[in-house]
């Protein structure tokens, strides 16, 4: 009797590689998709940090703290530094791309600042692209900050006779001492790639496998998929996903992780652990989803618009208890929230498996009840075509 089911098994798993092969579109969705996004969109944050981003800037004060500045910006290498005359050429050369923001220093700048006066600069930066303009704002405010800070550290030394210490205590009554941990460099493309390659295994697999259950429906084979039994049709067709995309996931660790200068500091037994668990959930949850169309092509449409309203609510983009109520619940029922609060933990922080039970318990949990409804909705169908 064991054999027979292995020997089912076995049967059921060729027969999916022989019907992939046949049909284009799983095809193209399973063998080309996974590899095809993973590159293209980690090519996006191939170097996480931008350099020598062009920055006009305009001079109005001519003073020794005009040069000072400019000369720390342009030293920067995120920052390249270039002079327009006036301010309405420089806000000309943002708006036709030139350059990504300009730097305007007013008349009476230094006096103002030398005097303890408000003294303002202005930095306008092209919204329009995220990472230049998020890179210019932190450098510039930073020199700017410490600039002024020096200033004003040399006003209390030669004005009020103060002594080192004192003035610093004026000038910075508060310390920041400010140490990334995880993500040294404060790169978005290091915080977001991690969660994105783990978003492309997990919609690759559900759109694939959905579509193929809804091709068995659609094309009546629903009997001879079943003809071994539900559990064994269920986990016949999930092995070879299972197998197929635990494949990917180590080479997304393997080989994305180094060619994007990823960081990884899990355990790669737990964390492997912990892919076979996400990739087990997401089998049983593709198919009871591909169950509940019977065209293929009407399957692959809702699932490919899925993928950014899953992306946005699962606690990663946004902070899971910041969503409306409704929406954490809905948010607690899909495999990928318990997955990456794990997930990133491990790959960013070196966290162990165990460290996050509740998660860990309740992916296990949704494991189980995809696996059960799925069983049941296709034994039903099955009872359905009995009739």
């Amino acid at each position: 009797m064991k054999k027979k089911k292995q020997n089912s098994l076995i049967s059921l798993f060729f027969r999916e590689v022989s019907l992939i092969g046949k049909d284009h579109s799983l095809l193209l969705t399973l063998l080309i998709a996974p590899l095809l996004y993973a590159f293209f969109y980690g090519s996006i944050y191939i170097n996480k940090e931008e350099f020598e981003v062009k920055l006009g800037v305009v001079d109005d004060d001519h003073s020794r703290l005009s040069r000072l500045l400019q000369q720390n910006i342009d030293n920067s290498p995120i920052v390249q530094l270039i002079h327009f005359s006036n301010l309405k050429d420089a806000e000309e050369q943002m708006y036709q791309g030139n350059c990504q923001g300009y730097f305007y220093i007013p008349e009476g700048t230094e006096t103002n600042l030398l005097s303890l006066k408000q003294s303002n600069v202005v930095l306008a930066v092209n919204a329009s692209r995220f990472l230049p303009s998020s890179d210019l704002l932190m450098s510039v405010q930073q020199i700017c900050l410490t600039i002024g800070a020096g200033v004003r550290l040399q006003y209390f030394q030669k004005s009020e006779g103060m002594s080192t210490a004192a003035a610093m205590d004026n000038v910075m009554p508060v310390n920041l001492d400010y140490r990334p941990l995880f993500n040294e460099r404060s790169s978005y493309g290091a915080f977001l790639l991690p969660g994105l390659l783990a978003l492309i295994l997990q919609q690759t697999l559900l759109i694939g496998l959905s579509e193929s259950v809804a091709g068995e429906r659609q094309n009546l084979r629903l009997r001879e998929w079943m003809n071994a039994g539900v559990s064994n049709g269920i986990w016949g067709k999930g092995l070879f996903y299972l197998l197929l995309f635990s494949s990917y996931a180590f080479f997304f660790l393997n080989v994305n992780y180094k060619i994007l200068d990823l960081p990884q500091r899990a355990n790669g037994l737990e964390l492997g652990i912990l892919l076979i668990l996400f990739i087990a959930t997401l089998v049983p949850m593709a198919q009871f989803i591909g169950s509940l169309f019977k065209s293929q092509l009407v399957c692959l449409q809702m699932m490919a618009f899925s993928t950014y309203p899953i992306f946005l609510i699962t606690g990663y983009s946004w902070p899971h208890e910041s969503l409306p109520l409704l929406l954490q619940w809905l948010a607690n029922l899909l495999p990928t929230t318990p997955f990456i609060a794990i997930y990133t933990r491990m790959v960013q922080s070196g966290a162990g498996l165990w460290e996050n039970a509740s998660a860990l318990f309740h992916l296990i949990f949704l494991w189980i009840f995809y696996s059960f409804i799925c069983f049941v909705r296709i034994k039903r169908l099955l009872i359905n075509l009995n009739k």
